[in-house]
């Protein structure tokens, strides 16, 4: 989540909003937020959530394991990652980078 707060300025800038969820409970996302976080935490997801997002759920540990999706402004999926554990999370980099592209591409079909 830093790394999207560190690119806050530039996501913003391509009309990109972050969101995140947890399992935690409210008072825990709160400390997250409190800690430099600007964007919404929400919390509390559950199984039921993990199963509707098709999310894997670490039924050992309790919790959901990263589903990142980026979505345009009509509600369409552009981009979905699934992870099984810790690794190939989205980078605010790249969404940085995909962004730029997708809006060049659809600029370049304009003209």
């Amino acid at each position: 989540m830093a790394g999207f707060e560190e690119k806050r300025s530039e996501l913003a800038a391509l009309g990109v909003s972050v969101w995140a969820a947890s399992v935690d409970a409210e008072e825990k996302a709160a400390e997250v937020v409190d800690s430099g976080i600007s964007f919404p935490i929400g919390y509390g997801v559950t199984r039921a959530d993990a199963e509707r997002l098709g999310s894997w759920w670490d039924a050992r540990r309790d919790f959901i394991q990263p589903s990142e999706f980026l979505i345009n402004r009509d509600g369409r999926i552009l981009h979905s990652s699934y992870s099984a554990g810790p690794l190939a999370r989205l980078e605010a980099a790249d969404v940085v980078s995909l962004v730029g592209f997708l809006e060049a591409r659809k600029q370049a079909k304009r003209n």
